[in-house]
């Protein structure tokens, strides 16, 4: 574990020393929304209310959600002048590491914080300490490129035994029974993980634990742990290395599972093997459980669902933030941003970028608990 902290520390000052070259500039505009920027952008601003933003927010963490943050910096910048949004999507441990060394207003994290890093942010949140928001939803596609095989099935053992380096070819016995109808090549499997620490990599894990565990004799957690396969740093370098090489599977954000990727159907024991949408990962958040104490929403999934049409490999990113004791020179941005995706229409763009919106019991209780930052 202090092996995985100082990795995480590393990263999360690799990713600093870089964000600028994300800088996402505003456009003039007034605090109505009017803007001088394109009229899509204008129309989905709208309803934001700046209040008294302005100036730089500095942000890392989830690669999962950086597609879903690219399109809400787009439509807030284009409401509130002045101000700018530099997210680097490091990864969730990397942001983690930044917020609880007081670098950044918000982290964004696929994995809710623990007890020692709680504890950590107490020393830079004056008064308080850092909560999980859940914000974003989403499946975590098991991505594959395996050429003539477009409607690939598996289960948790198999996904297992492949990850962890016991199933090593595309015409294995164990595939094709899952797969009677494909006409699975005598091709090498390659599969690859992330490098970095990853929430992603914690909830693929975490379905593995709850659903293989004779398979996955592994602890799990944001670092990889299983011995083989390759590795690529972020969601969008895993899905580069599949859509790049025949015979590849890797788990990624679905949002990343295009232009040649395909996605693994889970057979969950349901009737029907269940297909990685955001309407099926939407049925697993639902029957959630928040296991957060006070204004900390953390939730419990359960990865061994057996509902029909729930998705049971799924993630919840939560934006980590100060409940107390926020930077006075970034709270009033970081309540803007955060208060703007959180609302209606904040949610309704993560459908059109592949993600679940948060079911509204809980999301109106993070509006609630936004409102209430200090």
């Amino acid at each position: 574990m202090k092996l995985q902290r100082k990795n995480r520390r590393a990263l999360a000052l690799g990713a600093l020393a870089v964000s600028g070259a994300l800088a996402l500039t505003a456009c003039g505009s007034d605090d109505t929304g009017t803007s001088g920027g394109d009229s899509s952008a204008s129309a989905g601003a709208s309803n934001i209310k700046c209040d008294d933003a302005q100036g730089q927010l500095l942000a890392d963490g989830s690669s999962a959600q950086k597609n879903a943050i690219d399109a809400w910096v787009k439509q807030f910048t284009a409401a509130c002048k002045g101000v700018q949004i530099n997210y680097k999507g490091g990864g969730s441990g990397a942001g983690v590491t930044a917020f609880t060394q007081g670098q950044v207003a918000f982290a964004g994290s696929d994995s809710a914080l623990d007890e020692e890093e709680i504890t950590a942010s107490k020393k830079i949140c004056s008064g308080g300490q850092g909560i999980d928001l859940p914000m974003v939803g989403g499946p975590i596609a098991v991505g594959y490129n395996v050429p003539g095989v477009d409607n690939l099935v598996l289960d948790a053992p198999t996904l297992a035994k492949i990850f962890n380096d016991k199933i090593k070819n595309w015409n294995d016995p164990a595939i094709a029974k899952l797969n009677p109808d494909a006409k699975l090549p005598d091709l090498k499997i390659q599969a690859f993980h992330r490098s970095d620490e990853s929430g992603t990599t914690d909830n693929f894990t975490k379905y593995l634990i709850a659903t293989a565990k004779s398979e996955w004799p592994y602890e799990g957690g944001k670092a990889w742990e299983a011995k083989g396969g390759q590795s690529a740093a972020g969601s969008s370098g895993v899905a580069q290395q599949v859509k790049q090489t025949s015979g590849a599977i890797s788990y990624m954000e679905l949002s990343y599972a295009k232009d040649g990727i395909s996605a693994v159907k889970i057979d969950t024991g349901a009737d029907a093997p269940v297909e990685a949408t955001t309407a099926n990962a939407s049925k697993m958040i639902a029957a959630a459980k928040r296991v957060g104490t006070g204004k900390d929403m953390a939730l419990e999934l359960d990865y061994a669902t057996q509902a029909a049409g729930a998705y049971p490999i799924t993630l919840v990113t939560y934006e980590i933030v100060c409940d107390k004791g926020n930077k006075s020179e970034t709270l009033p941005g970081t309540k803007a941003f955060l208060r703007y995706i959180a609302s209606e229409d904040g949610q309704k763009i993560l459908e059109e970028n592949d993600y679940a919106p948060m079911p509204e019991e809980i999301i109106s209780e993070v509006r609630t608990t936004i409102d209430g930052l200090s």
